[in-house]
């Protein structure tokens, strides 16, 4: 794992079960999956909304200009 998947591990543990680490249950563990899933979402939404911002001055757009920002999203959530 890259260190930003380690920080929204350890967030999701935090916010899902801060009483403990060392004994989950089932129903702990489904919720900490849940809370880790949610922010990985939120954090590549981030990713794309800057994106579109950045493309959003574009007047003329066209299908290379799509691919572009789809391959720069692409880029940026592997990345991150």
């Amino acid at each position: 794992m890259n260190e930003r998947i380690r920080e929204l591990a350890g967030q999701a543990l935090d916010q899902a079960v801060p009483e403990t680490w060392s004994t989950l249950t089932c129903e702990q563990l489904g919720r900490f999956q849940e809370k880790f899933a949610e922010l990985i979402v939120k954090e590549c939404l981030n990713l794309a909304e800057a994106e579109q911002k950045r493309y959003a001055s574009i007047s003329h757009r066209n299908m290379s200009e799509c691919a572009v920002a789809l391959g720069n999203f692409s880029l940026l959530v592997k990345d991150h």
